[in-house]
């Protein structure tokens, strides 16, 4: 059992050898797309909730 484990560890290392890992400049790059597309979709969900809250306000509360 112990060698089975051994090497698995022993080809996971050898495996991330050939790993193409992303530059800084990368990771800096998706953070911010992720970030501004995150800030985007919270907008417009923003707005999606205040349209149907208004709707629904004039719907059940009309008089």
């Amino acid at each position: 059992m112990m060698e089975k484990i051994t090497k698995f560890f022993k080809d996971v290392r050898r495996e991330m050898k050939y790993v193409s890992w992303p530059s800084k400049a990368d990771i800096k790059e998706g953070t911010t797309v992720v970030i501004v597309m995150s800030a985007i979709v919270a907008l417009f969900l923003t707005g999606v909730d205040y349209i149907f809250s208004a709707i629904i306000r004039l719907i059940l509360f009309r008089g």
